[in-house]
């Protein structure tokens, strides 16, 4: 995608990376220029904080966070950005509740952490969410 990135895409874990290049096909369609990076809360959560603390002077508009599991992601991402983050939970075969437990660790955010969220594995509405948030048309 040419020009520089306004939104950056970020996952916990590479296995995320099929689903949430869908995001990123949305984008280049609506010819938005995005970043596409793995980085796990949980394992790295310094490269997260970095990432995100950095990711205005760098650019960016908006973070798309897709995680399973703990779905930590999302709401860490937000705690470390004023920009607009919207979470994708992600089903996974570890998961004992199919992807409930992801929906409920992003929409469960404290005051003060907005995180928005779209439907288990929808990464493609963040990605229209993205566009809408950014005014592209």
């Amino acid at each position: 995608m040419g020009g520089d990135p306004v939104v950056g895409i970020i996952m916990g874990s590479a296995s995320d990376m099929p689903a949430m290049e869908k995001a990123g096909k949305v984008l280049a369609e609506a010819e938005v220029a995005y970043e596409i990076e793995v980085m796990s809360a949980h394992r790295d959560p310094a490269l997260v904080t970095e990432y995100c603390l950095s990711a205005r002077s760098r650019g960016l508009k908006v973070i798309i966070a897709g995680a399973g599991l703990a779905a930590a992601l999302p709401g860490v991402a937000a705690a470390h950005t004023d920009l607009p983050v919207i979470g994708v939970p992600l089903s996974s075969s570890l998961s004992a509740a199919g992807g409930l437990d992801a929906i409920l660790s992003i929409v469960q955010m404290p005051p003060g952490v907005p995180v928005a969220t779209v439907g288990l594995d929808n990464t493609r509405n963040a990605a229209h969410l993205a566009v809408r948030i950014l005014g592209v048309s």
